[in-house]
């Protein structure tokens, strides 16, 4: 069936989680980024988590919004074909420990492209006071899918920062080891399941050639070398995500994050900086593409 563009507006949520140090601390060694700022629960002012672990919460209500696609005439072997496209993160502070998270989602934008269906979505998670935590445009493409009605594209998210042409060369290269069993390890701890990730099986009759690993999961790897080489290992100056997904990321393998540049900006709320990069898989394909990371000070 078509996805249908009346769709927009309709909202999922909200899901409430509370955040404790394990799961805040399981997620980042998942990742192998074990910095005290997620760790050293001794420290005065306690650990943060990684500026992707957003995620997290973020993840029941998208998939509750799959459990209910049945009543806009998706169906489950669409749904299988719908990938995820562009990912834009906008941190208003660092997740905490103890933090009472409420997670809500709003499609926000469903129009026709060439490759099927393309959906927008509004992830808002706030606090236990209402303030604002996490914003996330995430775009998704039901492949070879046709859309019914009238193009609704997202007329509120964010325009992709662009600062012209890329240098000839990266300013640094940095490979990044993939275990054999990153995806199932990253699965638990960020308790982000699809099984096209863990079973061999389900990843073969969906096509693929093997499991692959979280497009989140490759995109938190890249942010990790990126802060650490150009932001002074401190998550706190996150304040933007964005890229565009691509190409697979198999395992055992080794990802390279490319850094481009690091350019000063204005416009961009508190952020003074901007850091343009991409990762590549093992093959050489850009599994994580058009990546910029905005930086505060």
């Amino acid at each position: 069936m078509p996805v249908p563009t009346d769709m927009v507006g309709e909202t999922i949520g909200p899901i409430t989680h509370d955040v404790d140090a394990r799961w805040t601390m399981a997620y980042a060694a998942s990742l192998g980024d074990t910095h005290d700022c997620y760790f050293d629960t001794l420290a005065d002012d306690g650990v943060v988590a990684h500026p992707m672990f957003v995620v997290c919460p973020e993840w029941p209500v998208i998939v509750s919004g799959r459990e209910v696609s049945d009543r806009w005439g998706i169906t489950p072997d669409e749904i299988r074909r719908s990938v995820h496209a562009t990912h834009d993160l906008t941190i208003h502070r660092l997740i905490r420990p103890g933090d009472r998270l409420t997670t809500s989602l709003t499609y926000s934008g469903v129009e026709q492209r060439k490759p099927g269906t393309f959906q927008t979505m509004r992830i808002d998670t706030v606090d236990a006071d209402g303030e604002p935590v996490a914003t996330t445009y995430q775009g998704g493409m039901y492949l070879n899918v046709a859309t019914a009605g009238p193009d609704r594209p997202d007329a509120e998210a964010p325009a992709e920062p662009e600062f012209g042409d890329l240098p000839a060369e990266p300013m640094a290269e940095i490979a990044v080891p993939v275990a054999h069993g990153a995806a199932h390890a990253y699965t638990e701890c960020a308790r982000i399941w699809n099984p096209i990730h863990t079973d061999a099986a389900v990843a073969e009759k969906a096509g693929l050639p093997a499991i692959i690993l979280h497009g989140t999961a490759t995109l938190a790897l890249g942010v990790s070398a990126v802060v650490d080489a150009v932001a002074g290992s401190d998550p706190n100056r996150v304040r933007r995500i964005v890229c565009r997904f691509r190409a697979m990321v198999l395992m055992p393998s080794t990802i390279t994050v490319r850094i481009h540049d690091v350019t000063p900006v204005t416009g961009f709320g508190d952020a003074t900086e901007a850091v343009r990069f991409d990762v590549l898989n093992a093959e050489g394909g850009p599994a994580v593409d058009r990546g910029v990371i905005l930086l505060s000070r």
